[in-house]
């Protein structure tokens, strides 16, 4: 069995390495090795190879496909999110594919105490509430649970879901101007149903998404839950760490970047960008 080069560095490492030159060099869509030719080429056992394979079908770089192979990755569909202007806060790019909805359930609910609170509703107001299946160039990529005051939006039909924007929508036909939108995205797994809706296996892993839309009084006037496939979306900031004379000017802390790697009262602009893994 051969030896890792450079000594002591584990071999599902280096044939990760190894796999990643190969997937560089082919580019997007092009075919790699089977793990028996992997297993035969490198001199390592299947297990090695699977794991080293495992990372990097986990890293979005090479997908597999049942009874095909492993491929490389194709490019992502960028969706960014910019700063507005001079004003706090971030612009929504419209992302590119061709993004579509197919309505699951649609009909009201009582807001009741815990919704109600978020969207500042007595428990017995009526809430709208659409469950959609978002699609990328047909391709299942996330499930959506809106929550939207009935109030705001009579006459709203499920065909009014499935294509086009909900915001122009909002502002077009029902004069809710959107403003501001708080978003948290903490990691999750797929239950039976979901993953049924988005076509992966039971338990895969995902991004849960939970939003609160306001408009420019400050007025709630969307509360959203959703749950975006694992292998196909990722989160990416791109980070300005000091300002235009070189001098930091305040940030604490950023994700990813430990508390006290930067300079006492320094701060700095993320743009985050969500990738968007197509499939082969």
């Amino acid at each position: 069995m051969a030896e890792a080069p450079g000594g002591p560095v584990p071999k599902r490492i280096w044939v990760r390495d190894h796999l990643r030159g190969l997937a560089e060099s082919g580019g997007p869509g092009a075919a790699l090795p089977s793990e028996r030719a992997l297993c035969a080429e490198l001199g390592v056992s299947r297990p090695t190879v699977r794991a080293a394979v495992d990372d990097l079908v986990a890293a979005g770089l090479v997908v597999r496909e049942h009874g095909r192979g492993m491929f490389v990755a194709r490019p992502k569909i960028t969706q960014e999110l910019a700063p507005a202007g001079t004003e706090p806060g971030f612009s929504l790019p419209r992302a590119r594919g061709s993004w579509a909805s197919t309505v699951l359930e649609f009909g009201t609910v009582p807001a009741g105490t815990a919704l109600g609170r978020r969207l500042r509703l007595p428990p017995a107001e009526e809430v709208a509430y659409i469950a959609r299946l978002r699609l990328v160039d047909g391709e299942p990529m996330a499930i959506e649970h809106l929550h939207v005051p009935a109030a705001l939006v009579p006459g709203l039909a499920p065909g009014d879901m499935e294509s086009g924007d909900f915001y122009e929508l909002l502002g077009a036909r029902h004069g809710v101007r959107v403003h501001e939108a708080v978003q948290a995205i903490e990691p999750t797994v797929l239950g039976d149903r979901e993953a049924r809706l988005l076509g992966v296996p039971a338990h895969s892993p995902a991004l849960r998404f939970e939003r609160l839309t306001t408009d420019r009084e400050g007025r709630p006037v969307e509360y959203v839950q959703s749950v975006y496939r694992g292998d196909r979306y990722r989160i990416v900031s791109r980070i300005a760490l000091g300002g235009p004379d070189g001098e930091g000017d305040g940030l604490r802390h950023h994700p990813g970047i430990p508390p006290g790697d930067l300079a006492a009262g320094a701060h700095g602009r993320s743009v985050t960008t969500g990738d968007v893994q197509p499939v082969l």
